[in-house]
């Protein structure tokens, strides 16, 4: 594709002249203190200052969000702070001149390339190859059922010897503010921040192996497994956020190859991609939800799918959408610009995969436009095809988007449940874009089980962010075999279980994000067997409740909070066994500067006698940034 990138720079700039209130300058290079910032920062930034010039229905020779979104943050960057448009850009304050150019370039600033592993003190001093699938591992989300249970073996860890943990060593990554989960597979850590790198770290000296540079943030997992089935040769396989699949060599980092799961500008890979006989099982979501709030975006367009990859070469061999429909004009809003529908239903959950059934099940988004029957829904798709088996839908007309109020029950929304007046320079939001009563956004966010019952008959485990638990029976369409509500908070969007519970042969496991607590249920009958509230530090006050996934061993529940604790305890009655506050600075074994924050996403990892956690997690919740992965084993 031939740019002109500095048509392009002045065309971004034209109006990011706002006047804000300043902001912390930052550097964009690693060791300064991380900015503070939503995942939706830069979508505001940019909607506030520059969709009238490159929204959906671009001025004249201004380009699209799409092109501009090709350049590198480095080249967005320099240009409106040093280059020719710096006048232009000159009411921005610098911290958001860094942003707006992270965002539209996809991932943090490295104009050092300071977060390579050749610019590392600790580079390990052999290289060995990854090829033990059968050494004690944590593989992406965990095992295909993703139970988030890891049997005793596996674990190396007993409740005494989780009782004796010690912090064995911790990894900075330059440049960071958020860190999402970490795989270990054959002695090896893999894991990726925000600085948009995936690293391969010795699992027990925290020396680095590789460093791959993605062209966007990595926000799934990563997932290893053989390039093809039988062959020798083991691939690291990841999705980024700009809807891309990837897979590397795991022993050295090298591209094998690069592929688009979704053209859509928008779209992005949150959940982990699954891998199973030669096939790469990728979900995807998108940041419409959010972009929509410009009064210029065509709302909506999206629409959640799931691609099937050759695991070999990255050829697409079924493509399925979670809306069969593709969206039409439903009709020109007030300010001259097309809606459409119908749309949403993201795919943000990690998928089972069903070898019995040869069945994907996965949750679905809420609808952004008009309603969709397929969102908020529990899906299963076929293995083979991408043909949509059955759905359940938890929670019906759950339509809303960035521009609009959530409505959320128990609690009063503003005016008629529209956005209300126009943000920053934009007007007033379009209030024929917003249904006359807009949802909750209780959608599943947290990724489903796949259990066992006493009687022999398989479940889905599964809970919107409502935290209304549900027990589904594949074999029967998705019925409901029962239901039980676990929440202690009401909210919207931000939701009460957000990334998932885990299941042992007979209790279920969730975390709960305004109830800050610990809940267990009776797998045969969802009845609740204990709950535990937890005591957050007063540094980390406004920062309460589990929003991470929760993973269990024989005897011990593994929970990252919000606040930075890191908490282990007995799942007999959730007392505590063990706790660690990773809110807090750390000596590294690679020298950056480093500190703890929120913990979210894929939590605590437990493999070969020891646990692993990123701290820094911001997400949609407004958490604490950090940038260290710490790892533990016992003391003695």
């Amino acid at each position: 594709m031939n740019i002109d990138f500095r048509i392009v720079i002045a065309a971004l700039v034209l109006l990011c002249s706002v006047p804000h209130a300043r902001a912390q300058q930052p550097s964009p290079q690693g060791g300064q203190p991380p900015v503070r910032r939503s995942e939706s920062t830069g979508v505001n930034l940019f909607t506030n200052n520059c969709t009238g010039c490159h929204g959906m229905v671009p001025v004249e020779h201004a380009p699209s969000e799409a092109t501009i979104k090709t350049m590198t943050p480095e080249r967005i960057f320099e240009a409106i702070t040093t280059g020719a448009m710096k006048n232009q850009a000159a009411k921005l304050t610098d911290t958001e001149k860094l942003l707006l150019a992270e965002y539209m370039g996809g991932r943090k600033l490295d104009k050092e390339d300071v977060g390579d592993a050749k610019n590392m003190p600790n580079v390990c001093a052999s290289h060995p190859p990854v090829r033990d699938m059968n050494a004690p591992s944590s593989n992406g989300w965990g095992d295909l059922s993703n139970t988030r249970y890891q049997p005793a073996k596996a674990a190396g860890l007993t409740a005494g010897k989780v009782s004796r943990l010690k912090l064995k060593w911790a990894f900075g990554f330059p440049g960071a503010t958020a860190l999402y989960s970490e795989t270990v597979i054959d002695g090896r850590v893999f894991v990726s921040s925000d600085a948009g790198y995936v690293y391969s770290l010795d699992a027990d000296s925290g020396c680095i192996h590789w460093s791959f540079k993605s062209s966007a943030v990595v926000r799934s997992g990563v997932t290893v497994g053989p390039l093809k089935p039988g062959s020798p040769r083991l691939a690291a396989f990841f999705g980024d956020i700009r809807g891309f699949a990837y897979a590397l060599d795991a022993s050295t980092g090298a591209l094998i190859w690069r592929a688009a799961a979704d053209i859509h500008p928008l779209a992005r890979v949150t959940g982990n991609p699954r891998l199973y006989e030669g096939r790469l099982y990728v979900p995807l979501a998108s940041l419409e939800e959010d972009e929509s709030r410009s009064p210029q975006h065509i709302c909506c367009t999206f629409r959640g799918a799931m691609t099937a990859f050759d695991s070999e070469t990255g050829r697409q061999i079924w493509k399925s959408y979670t809306i069969p429909q593709e969206p039409k004009v439903i009709k020109r809003n007030s300010v001259g610009v097309d809606y459409m529908g119908p749309s949403g239903s993201g795919i943000w959950t990690t998928p089972i995969v069903d070898t019995k059934r040869r069945a994907l099940y996965f949750g679905t988004g809420n609808s952004f436009s008009e309603p969709a029957t397929t969102s908020d829904s529990i899906m299963a798709m076929s293995l083979d095809t991408g043909k949509i088996l059955w759905w359940q839908q938890a929670v019906k007309n759950d339509v809303w988007h960035g521009g609009c109020a959530q409505t959320v029950p128990g609690r009063s929304i503003p005016g008629p449940g529209r956005a209300g007046p126009g943000r920053g320079n934009q007007p007033p939001y379009p209030a024929d874009n917003c249904v006359d009563k807009t949802g909750p956004d209780w959608d599943y966010s947290a990724s489903p089980n796949l259990a066992t019952l006493p009687d022999g008959r398989t479940v889905i485990i599964a809970s919107p962010k409502q935290a209304v638990v549900r027990a589904l029976d594949p074999d029967k369409g998705g019925a409901t075999i029962w239901e039980q509500d676990i929440a202690r908070g009401i909210g919207g969007g931000a939701g009460e279980t957000v990334f998932g519970g885990a299941v042992d042969g007979q209790t279920i496991y969730f975390g709960l994000h305004l109830g800050n607590g610990l809940v267990a249920m009776d797998l045969a009958t969802g009845v609740e067997k204990w709950f535990k509230p937890l005591q957050t530090p007063e540094a980390m006050a406004t920062h309460k409740g589990i929003v991470a996934a929760v993973n269990v061993i024989p005897g011990v529940l593994f929970a990252g909070g919000m606040d930075g604790m890191l908490r282990a305890v007995s799942t007999v009655d959730g007392n505590p066994i063990w706790e660690f506050n990773t809110a807090q600075e750390f000596k590294t074994v690679n020298g950056v500067t480093a500190k703890g924050g929120s913990i979210g996403a894929g939590g605590p990892t437990i493999a070969n006698g020891m646990v692993f956690v990123g701290s820094g997690y911001v997400g949609f919740q407004n958490g604490v940034p950090g940038n260290v992965l710490l790892a533990f084993a016992p003391a003695f």
